[in-house]
């Protein structure tokens, strides 16, 4: 497919932004995945961001950060949806962090399945929140504009996400964690942080 043939070796600059898109495809899922928590939803939620990315390619400014530009246009389309809906739909299935890590050869301090299903209680703006500053990477700015709310707004919802993980898996204040899987590890931070902690 003509589309990867001219793309450069990481750290260097996509020329063309449509080639640049396909670089992003697994973590846009992944997104997904964390918003709907549910595979089959979030596919067709990435098919129906990409296409309205393709659509208005136009109207993004080239050297500008093309990721963020993606994730927004995802997370605009999930609580569109979500609205003509009129309610969030529940997942049953539990596959929606499948496709976010393997799970971890030997046992860690916190079990994956565990885990999962701790995430899955949150809220959905602090599941975003952790998944963009955590498991994604982004800056807390970065996050803070693709969800369209004050720096401060993306740091509070990130840092009550982490708190709230931690009650739910009964881990005190504090307390180190010992995880194997790096996702997971990005996603609650180095360690949980204290009450009242401002990040």
């Amino acid at each position: 497919m003509q589309i990867m043939d001219n793309l450069v070796d990481e750290g260097q600059a996509v020329a063309d932004p449509s080639q640049e898109i396909v670089m992003h495809l697994p973590a846009m899922r992944a997104f997904a995945l964390s918003l709907t928590r549910n595979s089959s939803q979030a596919d067709d939620l990435v098919q129906d961001a990409i296409m309205k990315a393709w659509e208005n390619l136009n109207s993004f400014q080239a050297g500008t950060n093309m990721r963020a530009w993606l994730f927004t246009i995802l997370r605009n389309t999930f609580y569109s949806d979500q609205r003509k809906r009129k309610r969030e739909v529940q997942d049953t299935d539990g596959v929606f962090a499948a496709g976010l890590s393997e799970k971890p050869d030997h046992d860690g301090r916190l079990a994956m399945a565990e885990f999962e299903q701790a995430f899955v209680q949150l809220k959905t703006e602090q599941r975003e929140a952790l998944m963009l500053v955590g498991a994604m990477g982004f800056s807390y700015e970065e996050a803070a504009e693709t969800c369209g709310v004050a720096l401060g707004t993306v740091k509070s919802r990130v840092n009550r996400a982490r708190l709230k993980l931690g009650e739910m898996l009964d881990l005190n204040e504090g307390e180190p964690l010992d995880l194997t899987d790096q996702q997971t590890k990005a996603v609650l931070g180095a360690q949980m942080p204290v009450s009242g902690e401002r990040q």
